[in-house]
Order: C-alpha cells, then structure tokens, then sequence
C-alpha cells in the first residue's frame, strides 16, 4: 500500500458524508429562498470536510499515543498500526486543521459575518480535545452531544446563515435532523468498540448505557432524522414554496431498514462497519 492510500484510508473516507450532509441540506434551504451562491457552499463545504479529517487524524493520534487504538476491529489508525509516526500525524491534523481555518476566514470575508471567527477557533479546540489532551471529553460519553452540536446545530444553523444573515424554524428543525444522522454514526462506532472501550477506561456513550439501550438509541436517532426530513417537507409544500417532490428524502427510510434491523438483531464487529456505511449512505 502507498504512502498516499494509507494518508487517505486514515482520513476515514467513509465519514465525510456525515460531514457535507449539513452544508448540502443548509444550502438548499437557501435555494428555496433566492439566497444560494456557488462560493459559500465551495467554502462551506472546505470547511466542513477539513474539519472531519481534521479530527479524524487528531483522533488518529491522540488514541494511538493512549494505546486505547492498539486493538481495533474498525478502519485502519495510522499511528497504532505504525503505519506512520505519531508526529506525522499529528502535524497532518494541524496542517488540515489550517486548511480549515483559512477557509473559514475566507467564508467570513465573503459573508462579512465576523462571529465565524471565534466559531471556527471554538470548533477546532473542540475537535482537537474530543480525544485530545489529559482529560479528552470524548472518553467521558460526552462525544454525541458534541458531534450533535458541530455536525448538526452549528454545520447547518451557519451555513445557513452565511448565506440568508437570518436563521428559521426550518433551518433548526434540519440542523437537528442532521445532528441525530450524525450522531447515529458515532453511535455505531462506539457500540462495534464497547467492549475494548470499557477495557481501557474509555467511557464512551456506548459503555456507559450498555449494549441493548445503546442499540436502541442508533434506531431512535435515525428516525429522528427522518422526521426532520418529513416536517421540512410539510411546512415548504404547506407554504408552496417547494414542489411536492421536496418529501422525496424521506424515501430514503427504505435504506434505513438494513442497518436498523442489522443493529437491532445483535450485530457486533466487522458487521457493524458494514451498519456504520449504509448509515452514512441513508444520511447522504
């Protein structure tokens, strides 16, 4: 395997749609109320994917450097595989974390809302002590509630309001829509990685409630975003602002069932790396 295919299978492809999901809803929002322009979503979109690599490659390292990664039924982690150094990684996380931040200070500049700016340090500090640090938030079962905030609330809510300078019932009621999908990824990532999580004290979300309510709450999560999708749908063909056609996401629930019943049956291990893609599939 090259240099380079080890850099993108530890970027964690399959993730990044949890990640354009929310610029994409945000942005067709906009469309519908005249407000969409090509150089906020191409902005939008750089920052939200260079914040999910980012702190795949700060996760990357920082498990690595715990020893929490070094048995892992999941995708490839570069530094406990020692497939690359602990400081390589490390320094490619600061280098997408930059990627980042420079395009969100572009988005700032073109959208003149200057509150980005502390939004965009907030959110990189976030993403670096998910698992980051002496006291990572992550491994106290806190992650879903973040990735609920940055994935869903703020990915959507600013995009959002990048392009109206306005935020609308609608739009939050997306954002939670977005954030439970997102969530439901975490999940899954944390229920295939219970047992060797309880193991070595990392008290995700998943080792605290256990394996069936855990389960249970992956279904919960996805049909809260599939309710998301069918209220938007109401209030836009309610209002005739939308075609009738604007309900057609939510035929997207046929590719829930799946993963749903996969999770529910008892799934574990490589069966729930399977789940976590038709997961991200059904989100997108």
């Amino acid at each position: 395997m090259t240099s380079l295919q080890l850099w993108y299978l530890g970027a964690r492809p399959k993730t990044l749609p949890a990640a354009l999901a929310p610029v994409i809803v945000a942005s067709s929002l906009s469309f519908f109320d005249n407000a969409f322009d090509v150089i906020t979503f191409l902005l939008a979109g750089i920052v939200a994917l260079a914040l999910q690599i980012g702190v795949n490659y700060a996760n990357d390292y920082s498990d690595g450097i715990k020893g929490t990664d070094d048995v892992r039924v999941g995708p490839l982690r570069l530094v406990a595989s020692k497939s690359k150094s602990a400081t390589a990684v490390k320094t490619a996380a600061m280098i997408i974390f930059l990627v980042a931040a420079v395009a969100g200070l572009l988005l700032t500049l073109h959208s003149g809302v200057w509150w980005f700016i502390p939004l965009g340090i907030l959110a990189i500090i976030s993403a670096w002590f998910y698992t980051g640090g002496n006291n990572p938030y992550g491994y106290k079962g806190l992650g879903e509630i973040s990735v609920f905030v940055w994935f869903g609330l703020v990915a959507v809510l600013a995009t959002y309001f990048a392009y109206t300078k306005t935020l609308t019932f609608t739009s939050l009621v997306v954002a939670i829509g977005a954030g439970a999908f997102a969530c439901a990824l975490l999940v899954i990532n944390n229920l295939r990685d219970r047992a060797h999580d309880a193991e070595v004290q990392k008290r995700t979300l998943a080792v605290r409630l256990g394996d069936s309510k855990t389960r249970f709450l992956y279904v919960a999560l996805v049909w809260i975003g599939f309710t998301s999708s069918a209220i938007v749908s109401i209030i836009y063909v309610a209002d005739r602002s939308a075609p009738a056609f604007a309900g057609i996401g939510f035929l997207a629930s046929v590719l829930a069932h799946r993963p749903g019943r996969s999770v529910l049956s008892g799934s574990t291990g490589k069966d729930l790396i399977t789940v976590l893609q038709q997961t991200s599939k059904t989100q997108m």
